[in-house]
C-alpha cells in the first residue's frame, strides 16, 4: 500500500502567488534568460519594511531599519530600499560600493563584517557607521582617520558574551564582537580615540531565535549605554542585529506531520523519506533516537516583524519592564538588521526539468538545470516543496516518458542537480509532487530571496550563475526588467516613481 504524500506547501502571499501563476511568462523568461532564473519583487521588500516600521510605531520607538545586504546580491532590492527611509547593512567593500551606487546615503549605511584596510577606508571616507568587532579594529580605524585627516567616524562596538545575573540563560559563544567582560578596556579605548571616532551606540547579533537570550543582551546594552554616558560619551542607539526569522510553510500540521514521520523513518518504523537514509542530524542507536534535528523551523507561528514585537514586549530579565518601554524611558533609538525577514516573499527561483528517470531500486529522479548551490535549501536546512509549472500546451498528465506505468497522481521524487557529483542533490528528502513532471516543465522554488537564492551560488563546471529579473505590476499586468536595469522610477511613463516608501 502506498503511503499518503507528505507535502510541505510553501506559504505564498498574493503578489508572489500571482506572479508564479503566470505560466506563459515564466516559461518565456526562462527560455530567454536561461535556467536557473531568479525572480525578484522589489515592491514586496518595501511592504515588508512598512510592517517592521509599524512595530516601531506601536512601541513609540525611533531608529533605523537596515536590510542585511548579504541576504541577496540584488540591485533591484537595494535600489528600492534606497528610495525609502531604510538603512543598508553591508558586510564587505563590494557591498559598500554597491549600496552607495544604488543611491543610499552614507548616514544610512552600517558597515559590519570582517574588514580589510580598503573597506575601513571607504567607510571612514564616506561617513558610514562602522560596527567594531574588536579593539584591534578600532585602533586600525583610528590610525586611518588620523593618517588621512578625516572627520571622526561614527562607530558602534559590537558586544558578545552576555550573561544573565541570577538566572541560567545559556548563550552560544560567538567569534564576533567584544566580550562584555572586557567592556572597561573597550570603553577606555573609545575614550582614547575620541578625536577619530564618535561612539553613536552599541550593537550585538546573536545566532539564536531564543527570545530569553536576546532579552538579556538588550537589557545589558541599555546598562552599557548608561555607562558610556557616565564617561562623557554620547551614544543613543542599540543595534540588535537580525535573526527575526521567516515562516516558509503554509500549514503547521504539514510540518509537524513531516518531522514526526522523519523520526519514524530514522527509527526504521516506516520506509525512508530521504536519499540513502539521511537523518538531518537524527540517527538511531540500539533502537533509540539520538542527535538533534538540524533543520530550519520551516513553520513558525511568530516570525519577522511579529518576532520583533514579541521581543520588545518581553520583560527585561532584571528590571522587569518591557524591553520596548526600557528603550523609550532612556530615549534610546533601536536599530535592526533583518535580512531573511525583509526579503520574505520577495522572490523565487525557476529551474527547468532536464530528465525524469527511475533507478533499479524504483526511486524516481528528476534532474534540473541547476545545482544545489543555486537554491540553498539543503545548505540552510529549509524544507519546502517546489511548485510545478508545466510547459505551455502540456497535457494534464505525464506524457509517458517513463513508460505506461508512470503515475498519474501524486508522486515522490528526488530532485538532483546538473553537476557530475554524487552529492549534488537539490533535496535529500523525497519531494512529493501532484504529478510527475516532464522534460521542459519548470519547477518554481518560492520565497528564495533571503539567503537561498544566491548566497552560495557559483559557476562550478562553468555552469552560469542564475540571472535575476525584477518583476512589478504596472497597468494591471506583470512587467519585468533585468535586475541591474531596474530603478525605482517609472521610466516608461517619464514620471517620478512612488519612491518615497508609499508604494
Amino acid at each position: 500500500m502506498r503511503s499518503s504524500p507528505l507535502y510541505l506547501e510553501p506559504r505564498l502571499e498574493p503578489p508572489l502567488r500571482s506572479l508564479l501563476a503566470e505560466r506563459d511568462l515564466l516559461h518565456t523568461l526562462t527560455d530567454a534568460l536561461g535556467s536557473p532564473l531568479n525572480l525578484l519583487l522589489p515592491e514586496q521588500i518595501a511592504d515588508n519594511l512598512a510592517r517592521f516600521r509599524a512595530v516601531y510605531r506601536k512601541h513609540r520607538l525611533t531608529g533605523r531599519i537596515h536590510f542585511a545586504h548579504k541576504a541577496n546580491r540584488s540591485s533591484a532590492l537595494v535600489r528600492r530600499l534606497a528610495a525609502t527611509d531604510a538603512g543598508l547593512d553591508v558586510a564587505s567593500l563590494a557591498e559598500l560600493q554597491h549600496v552607495l551606487g544604488a543611491g543610499c546615503p552614507p548616514e544610512r549605511i552600517m558597515a559590519t563584517g570582517p574588514k580589510n584596510r580598503e573597506y575601513l577606508w571607504l567607510a571612514a571616507r564616506t561617513g558610514a557607521t562602522v560596527h567594531l568587532d574588536s579593539r584591534a579594529e578600532l585602533d586600525a580605524l583610528a590610525r586611518l582617520v588620523r593618517a588621512h585627516a578625516l572627520p571622526p567616524v561614527p562607530v558602534m562596538p559590537r558586544l558578545s558574551g552576555f550573561r544573565a545575573p541570577g538566572t541560567t540563560v545559556l548563550t552560544r559563544p560567538s567569534r564576533f564582537g567584544t566580550d562584555v567582560a572586557e567592556l572597561d578596556g573597550l570603553l577606555d579605548a573609545l575614550e582614547r580615540h575620541r578625536d577619530a571616532v564618535e561612539t553613536t551606540g552599541v550593537a550585538y547579533h546573536l545566532d539564536t531565535t531564543g527570545v530569553p537570550e536576546k532579552a538579556v543582551a538588550l537589557e545589558t546594552c541599555v546598562t552599557v549605554l548608561n555607562e558610556c554616558r557616565r564617561r562623557g560619551l554620547n551614544p543613543r542607539t542599540i543595534d540588535i542585529g537580525g535573526g527575526f526569522g521567516v515562516s516558509y510553510l503554509a500549514d503547521a500540521a504539514q510540518w509537524e506531520r513531516y518531522t514526526s514521520e522523519l523520526t519514524d523513518a530514522v527509527l526504521g518504523r516506516r520506509p525512508a523519506l530521504t536519499w540513502q537514509g539521511h537523518g538531518y542530524g537524527l540517527r538511531a542507536e540500539s533502537g533509540r533516537l539520538r542527535g538533534a534535528l538540524g533543520l530550519y523551523p520551516a513553520h513558525r507561528p511568530v516570525a519577522a516583524e511579529a518576532y520583533l514585537d514579541e521581543l520588545l514586549s518581553t520583560p527585561a530579565p532584571t528590571l522587569g519592564r518591557p524591553l520596548g518601554t526600557l528603550l523609550l524611558e532612556n530615549l534610546y533609538d533601536l536599530a535592526v538588521e533583518p535580512g531573511r525577514a525583509l526579503a520574505d516573499q520577495c522572490g523565487a527561483t525557476l529551474a527547468r526539468v532536464l530528465e525524469v528517470r527511475q533507478t533499479p531500486a524504483g526511486e524516481r529522479l528528476v534532474r534540473l538545470e541547476m545545482n544545489a548551490r543555486d537554491v540553498g535549501l539543503e545548505e540552510h536546512g529549509v524544507l519546502m516543496d517546489p511548485l510545478p509549472v508545466p510547459r505551455p500546451g502540456a497535457p494534464a498528465t505525464p506524457d509517458g516518458s517513463e513508460g505506461p506505468d508512470s503515475p498519474a497522481g501524486p508522486v515522490g521524487v528526488y530532485l538532483i542537480g546538473n553537476l557530475c557529483l554524487e552529492t549534488d542533490l537539490i533535496t535529500r528528502r523525497t519531494v512529493f509532487l501532484p504529478r510527475l513532471p516532464a522534460p521542459g516543465d519548470l519547477l518554481a522554488f518560492a520565497n528564495t530571496a533571503g539567503y537561498l537564492m544566491d548566497f552560495s551560488a557559483g559557476s562550478a563546471l562553468r555552469h552560469p550563475v542564475a540571472r535575476k529579473v525584477a518583476a512589478y505590476r504596472q497597468d494591471g499586468a506583470w512587467r519585468w526588467r533585468l535586475d541591474e536595469q531596474y530603478w525605482p522610477v517609472d521610466v516608461t511613463a517619464g514620471a517620478e516613481h512612488r519612491g518615497d516608501g508609499h508604494a
